[in-house]
């Protein structure tokens, strides 16, 4: 169905390899914190994943949802998706080398985390390869403490993050670092509250350094580095307790993040457009939310 060359093809597939592998091993150790959550704080049975293969309704391709319900995380969503297929006239005039010929592939990873315990934050991160005439990949990850107290870029958990973030891009480009972490601070912007969704990360998009191999480890970087901070933040909190006025005030915190990804997420924009899969572009929406 593409019209793209061969070699383009070959690299989509290499991505949505690692993508996956990368889902593989971000299950396992999401299912792993859930067992090791303590049981006087989190007494029910630990849960685990389902996941569902899906097939796009337009083009070629579909995906792996991974969803969860569990004691520690009350609500996860680790997924991929790839796809072969063309842009409607209104998403190619706004894609980089789709305005002669619409035809796309596409790779991604997107992930999700709704920590049942106020005081444990909750995540995003994803990552995706997509080509038309001119390749390139985007991706990024990002924290959002639920309580005030935590919410500072000084505070413990997102110096660690930054930290973590920061390193994976300084590996190949020490411009990288502050460039992406001011994009997500302007990305996870929610400008009728005037106000950041979290404590950010980094954000990048239509990233092509020229060197394909280059900008797939970079990618790469980013999903090791999430894997390896994120359950460190996780097993330093999981183990205090909180008040209902902690879980109040998590559950406002949460009101923010479904404004922000209804008004103004692309992935979510691009997922509902693109003919993706809706179970796996709406479990972003935390299972319990207030507004205040």
């Amino acid at each position: 169905m593409s019209s793209l060359p061969p070699e383009i093809l070959e690299r989509r597939d290499r991505a949505k390899a690692w993508f996956e592998a990368l889902q593989t091993r971000i299950i396992a150790e999401l299912e792993r914190l859930e067992d090791e959550a303590p049981a006087e704080l989190y007494p029910d049975e630990p849960g685990c994943f389902d996941l569902k293969p899906w097939a796009r309704e337009t083009g070629v391709g579909g995906g792996i949802g991974g969803f969860f319900k569990g004691r520690l995380f009350e609500k996860a969503g680790v997924h991929t998706s790839a796809a072969t297929a063309k842009f409607s006239p209104e998403m190619a005039a706004t894609m980089p080398g789709a305005d002669k010929d619409p035809s796309y592939v596409s790779s991604s990873i997107s992930l999700i985390v709704h920590p049942r315990s106020p005081r444990v934050p909750t995540v995003h991160m994803n990552g995706r390869f997509l080509s038309t005439a001119q390749s390139w990949f985007g991706g990024g990850a990002d924290l959002t403490p639920m309580l005030d107290e935590q919410r500072s870029q000084d505070a413990d958990d997102a110096v660690l993050f930054h930290k973590a973030m920061g390193n994976a891009c300084d590996a190949f480009d020490p411009e990288w670092r502050p460039r992406y972490k001011a994009w997500a601070d302007d990305y996870f912007y929610l400008p009728h509250r005037k106000e950041t969704r979290g404590v950010g990360g980094i954000f990048y998009d239509q990233h092509n350094s020229g060197d394909f191999e280059r900008d797939f480890a970079f990618t790469q970087a980013v999903g090791e580095a999430f894997l390896e901070v994120y359950p460190k933040i996780v097993r330093r909190r999981m183990a205090e307790p909180w008040t209902e006025e902690d879980r109040y005030e998590q559950m406002v915190r949460r009101g923010r993040y479904v404004e922000f990804n209804l008004l103004y997420d692309r992935g979510t924009m691009f997922g509902l457009k693109a003919g993706g899969n809706i179970e796996t572009i709406l479990s972003s929406m935390p299972p319990m939310v207030a507004w205040r």
